[in-house]
């Protein structure tokens, strides 16, 4: 091979100094000419976005678009929850307060399935054979880390106040300018939904920078199950209180935080079912322990939003919260009297239809049921009503 000629060489020599030498007299210029504008709050610039176009100060200073995940599998009861939910989300996505970008079905079947060209859908594995010991949801965090090392996730955002000291003065050459817009990959959003979730409001991005937003379970206690959490997050670690009382859905997290919680999330969730004191113990919860318990191995600490969610027949009204998730069976008499734990005379539950769709156009509840119940069956209604083939897909 001959050895490249000098006067090449010399030539992009002078092409590289010049194009340095220009970006360099660019941010020297924007620093001096925005210099009023900074400010000093105790250890962070309040504007770190230097003589940037309007638009993208603007976009900066509101919340940043995240990327909606919603881990499912190819069976039939999945399925109708999530083209509800899908429905929802794409009424919701455009609406005042949304911060909602893209969306992706993380389907952990192995295999497309018939709703590929109705959603978005990215087809990861599934655990290998027994691994998930019956207990399917074993498979969500293993779908997310397959999910985030193979698919290219685009969001429309830009870089927040946590980026400037990896954007600025050095600018990396991996950030991409495209359109007018700086995106770094370090400000990617996630929100990790269910099937069983549908919007009822517009959601925002709740999360704080580098602190995720979660919603706090009830029923999730770690401190009042210290012996076994210390199994998996030992004394060391911290006190036990620094497992927060949540699940992986909803949560709204950062990109890159999700990629460094996901790997250990699998192992704690695969470690917590083969100690049987631990399994016994969280049972149906586990993988939601397993969660918490790797966000606090890594030090992440979530913003906790009783707003977030709710869950009817427990909470009675929609109010300003986000999302519905249905997981409870709703049953009622006809006076709209509770009995849950019993059949009602009326009733919702998802679990009334584990082979196929509910049918279209449900009966509402009796007077006296609770508004969150009675707007849970009309978006039920609303979506199957509209939702092109419903009956049909099989």
């Amino acid at each position: 091979m001959g050895r490249p000629s000098p006067m090449l060489l010399v030539l992009l020599a002078l092409g590289f100094f010049f194009a340095t030498y220009n970006l360099l007299t660019i941010i020297i210029h924007s620093r001096s000419s925005n210099s009023g504008s900074l400010a000093f709050d105790g250890s962070e610039l309040s504007n770190p976005l230097i003589q940037m176009p309007e638009e993208i100060r603007r976009a900066a200073s509101s919340n940043l678009k995240f990327h909606v995940a919603l881990t499912a599998t190819d069976a039939p009861y999945s399925q109708w929850q999530c083209r509800i939910m899908y429905y929802w989300y794409k009424k919701m996505k455009d609406m005042p307060g949304s911060d909602m970008g893209r969306f992706t079905r993380v389907l952990h079947s192995g295999s497309p399935d018939n709703l590929m060209e109705e959603i978005p859908t990215f087809v990861v594995d599934p655990l290998p054979q027994g691994l998930d010991r019956g207990y399917i949801v074993l498979n969500r965090p293993w779908a997310f880390v397959q999910w985030l090392e193979k698919a290219t996730i685009e969001e429309e955002l830009v870089f927040d106040n946590s980026c400037y000291d990896k954007v600025f003065p050095f600018l990396p050459w991996s950030n991409l300018i495209s359109d007018n817009f700086l995106f770094c990959g370090c400000c990617r959003y996630i929100l990790m939904a269910e099937p069983d979730h549908v919007f009822a409001n517009p959601l925002p991005n709740l999360a704080k920078g580098n602190q995720p937003a979660a919603f706090p379970f009830f029923y999730i206690k770690p401190d009042k199950n210290e012996k076994i959490i210390r199994k998996f997050y030992p004394a060391e670690k911290g006190p036990v209180n620094n497992v927060d009382p949540i699940g992986n859905s909803p949560v709204i997290i950062k990109k890159s935080l999700l990629e460094d919680i996901a790997p250990t999330w699998v192992n704690v969730s695969l470690r917590m079912k083969d100690d049987p004191e631990t399994d016994k113990a969280f049972g149906w919860v586990l993988e939601m322990y397993a969660y918490a318990v790797a966000s606090a191995l890594h030090g992440v600490r979530h913003v906790l939003r009783n707003d977030f969610m709710l869950q009817p027949p427990w909470d009675l009204e929609v109010g300003n919260k986000f999302i519905i998730h249905y997981t409870y069976g709703c049953d009622y008499n006809l006076k709209g009297e509770l009995t849950y734990g019993k059949m009602g005379d009326w009733r919702f539950d998802k679990r009334s239809y584990l082979s196929g769709p509910p049918p279209k156009n449900l009966s509402l509840p009796p007077p006296g049921v609770p508004e969150s119940v009675v707007r849970l069956v009309k978006m039920v209604n609303e979506a199957t009503a509209n939702i092109p083939g419903w009956n049909t897909l099989s």
